[in-house]
């Protein structure tokens, strides 16, 4: 007996082939021995709970081709054992995204303490601008994991290959960029005038873009005209076996979607993290740290998309706020990073408020 459950190995022979039987109602063997068929199993009384599964596969001993029965008593109904399984996963995943925050506010407090209280909260700032940013992202995964019917137990497999790319790509993107506002300080008004594009085209686009046929995506269509697939996935392989021909899965089709679609977001969000600070060992950090808890934060994203309905109007509205603090600054009229930290909270924070306050359709 494990965890309310009986488990019975039973061997008889059978000329039959391998079978499973369930049944809502079965009782359980007291003798694995007496079992001469399954449907003894049946006649056979015993206080067993419902749910009782009996699964047979062949085994050969000698001359003789036996099965093996397994009999799987639970006291649980197979709802509630599925229930069990989600709360089990849904701890994990708070458990995880528990250590990243916990670890990005240590990080944060740690360059507090010994690079001073600006640097801190440029950290600070970057971070939730990042996590935020982040978080309307995976809208987007969702979308795509969605569409090309990705089981859910790969799309974690994809989230964790597409951090690792992303991360790389980033600080690439990061020290170029760092490199370029050093060596000709008005680039910062070619990343506010991104942002302020990108912050308009939300607000304007509104629903139409959840509503998005992802079949006439740029990105969608460039990756499955440069990666021919299998017809299947084949569990979270990336590769198969096609006629003997070495074949992408549709997984790897996802994940190249996915890592091209984050060099797209990070065109928005490195910009906006140069618009709160230019030192570049904060931009990375800030964005590594963010991008660390997505794996983990997905899974509430996901259960949560259809409710978090101001969450997109809101970083439209922190985009557009960055890119005219860029443009103050360049042109003379600063915006401290403490105010900044406090206006973009106070747009993710009234953006998720009023999501939960204002529920149900416009």
């Amino acid at each position: 007996m494990i965890d309310g459950e009986m488990i019975v190995n039973v061997s008889y022979p059978t000329p039959d082939s391998a079978f499973k039987i369930s049944r809502p109602y079965a009782k359980a063997v007291k003798d694995a021995k007496a079992v001469k068929d399954a449907k003894a199993v049946k006649d056979n009384k015993s206080n067993i709970p419902p749910q009782t599964v009996i699964s047979c596969g062949e085994i050969q001993q000698g001359e003789l081709s036996r099965k093996s029965c397994l009999v799987r008593a639970s006291n649980k109904r197979d709802g509630e054992l599925v229930k069990d399984e989600d709360n089990e996963g849904n701890d994990q995943k708070i458990k995880e995204l528990i250590f990243w925050v916990v670890g990005a506010a240590l990080f944060g407090a740690g360059i507090t303490y010994t690079e001073g209280a600006t640097k801190g909260t440029e950290f600070f700032a970057g971070y939730l601008l990042e996590e935020s940013l982040s978080v309307d992202n995976l809208f987007v995964f969702v979308l795509i994991f969605s569409y090309f019917e990705v089981p859910k137990q790969n799309q974690s497999k994809v989230l964790a290959y597409g951090i690792y790319g992303a991360a790389i790509m980033r600080l690439f993107m990061i020290l170029v960029g760092a490199a370029a506002i050093e060596q000709f300080e008005p680039v910062l008004l070619v990343f506010a005038g991104i942002l302020l594009f990108s912050s308009f085209k939300l607000l304007v686009a509104g629903d139409e873009e959840d509503e998005e046929d992802l079949s006439e995506n740029f990105v969608v269509k460039f990756c499955q005209k440069l990666i021919p697939v299998s017809d299947e996935y084949v569990e979270d392989n990336f590769f198969t076996l096609v006629k003997g021909v070495k074949t992408a899965t549709p997984l790897l089709l996802v994940l190249a979607i996915v890592e091209l679609s984050d060099v797209v977001f990070a065109v928005d969000s490195i910009p906006a993290v140069f618009g709160v600070t230019k030192d570049p060992f904060i931009v990375f950090t800030s964005n590594m740290f963010a991008i660390l808890s997505l794996r983990s934060l997905y899974y509430f994203v996901a259960t949560a998309v259809a409710e978090l309905k101001y969450l997109q109007t809101a970083v439209a509205l922190v985009l557009g706020f960055i890119g005219a603090k860029m443009v103050g600054d360049f042109a003379g009229f600063s915006i401290s990073t403490e105010q900044s930290l406090i206006v973009v909270a106070s747009l993710i924070g009234g953006g998720v408020g009023l999501s939960y306050a204002l529920p149900g359709d416009d």
